[in-house]
């Protein structure tokens, strides 16, 4: 399994990408145009866009460094950084899509998730296991 986390990590960082693109896209033309979005829901959800591709591009970063430096403190950083995806940008786009205020609790978890990532990510590269 070890073997294969920079290609899984790869693969996610690059759907990630991908799926971060077309939701800025959907935030431009759809949400943009929509009469029942505010402004400030908007920016909402391009910050959930904008922290996705940030950490899809980690996820990138991720699958490389486990290539040079395989052990656990940079595969436990590709899994927060993808734990941080689902909790700090989906509670984001959930929040604005549903209107559901209560969504807001869950980000700061996945911003801890990320905060964490990115330690574990330099522990990992520090130690060069």
């Amino acid at each position: 399994m070890q073997k294969n986390m920079p290609r899984l990590f790869f693969i996610i960082g690059a759907v990630a990408a991908g799926l971060a693109v077309t939701l800025g896209a959907f935030a431009a033309h759809a949400l943009a145009n929509a009469d029942s979005i505010p402004p400030e829901r908007l920016e909402t959800f391009k910050t959930g866009v904008l922290y996705h591709m940030m950490h899809a591009l980690a996820l990138l970063a991720v699958g490389w460094a486990a290539t040079q430096w395989p052990g656990w403190p940079v595969y436990a950083a590709g899994y927060l950084f993808v734990a941080g995806l689902v909790l700090f940008s989906g509670s984001l786009y959930l929040l604005v899509l549903t209107d559901t205020g209560w969504l807001g609790a869950i980000t700061p978890f996945g911003g801890v998730a990320f905060i964490v990532g990115w330690g574990l990510l330099a522990w990992g590269v520090f130690r060069g296991v």
